[in-house]
């Protein structure tokens, strides 16, 4: 509810130029499943998935956010980005822009020189029969980017083939992805945003991580009132 009261009336969003979804897995407990279907009803923003949600599935949600953003709105660009993100819609569209590239972009926080995470207590532990290599290709840390139509279609493409390699951390899985479509010949621009921020919020950010709902509304009043980005708490 604090997404929908903020950055979803953002005009581009209210205009219909831009679509927002909530992608949402289901639910041990079927009286949760139903609340989950009243809303979705209700506000008629929400995919649900037919899975139930746990952390190591993500990566299923990014290619569904990649079917959907292919296959019913039609979008030039796809944006995936967490329910605790706040995002600037306008100054997503105003950068896209700006780079001026409709096909083989990856606009975000472009991470290209790090490793998997060997530590067997880690959240993100990668054995190497999951990832061999020593490091991964160039990806964005998924708090929030965007990637091109093509992309997105590619990833759909391969999925059908049964050629989708499937990892579970899905900010990396995109940059493997997009990888192997580079030796497939894609061109590819890789558009780092340095204000799109990983590690919760810092004035001037495009996407700020990491907040609740009470900094998301927070954030969305200081935009009302001073028409800057300053974070809550500054």
């Amino acid at each position: 509810m604090a997404v929908r009261r903020t950055w979803m009336q953002y005009a581009a969003v209210r205009s219909g130029a831009v679509a927002v979804r909530f992608f949402v897995g289901l639910h041990k407990n079927q009286i949760v499943n139903q609340e989950l279907w009243n809303e979705a009803n209700t506000y008629q923003d929400m995919q649900l998935m037919p899975f139930v949600d746990y952390y190591s599935l993500i990566t299923w949600k990014t290619l569904a956010i990649c079917i959907f953003g292919t296959e019913v709105p039609l979008a030039k660009f796809i944006m995936k980005t967490d329910d605790d993100a706040f995002v600037r819609v306008d100054e997503v569209l105003a950068s896209i822009r700006g780079i001026n590239v409709t096909d083989g972009l990856l606009y975000g926080l472009i991470d290209s020189d790090s490793r998997p995470d060997r530590n067997t207590d880690s959240k993100w532990y990668i054995s190497p029969e999951e990832w061999h290599e020593g490091t991964y290709p160039s990806w964005a840390h998924g708090p929030g980017y965007v990637v091109s139509r093509d992309i997105a279609k590619r990833v759909y493409e391969r999925y059908k083939r049964g050629s989708l390699k499937m990892f579970k951390l899905e900010d990396v899985a995109m940059g493997i992805w997009i990888a192997d479509m580079k030796k497939d010949g894609l061109e590819v621009r890789y558009e780092n945003e340095g204000r799109v921020y990983n590690e919760g919020c810092k004035d001037g950010y495009v996407v700020a991580h990491y907040q609740g709902p009470r900094e998301i509304l927070c954030l969305w009043q200081k935009l009302q009132e001073t028409k800057r980005a300053t974070c809550c708490g500054n």
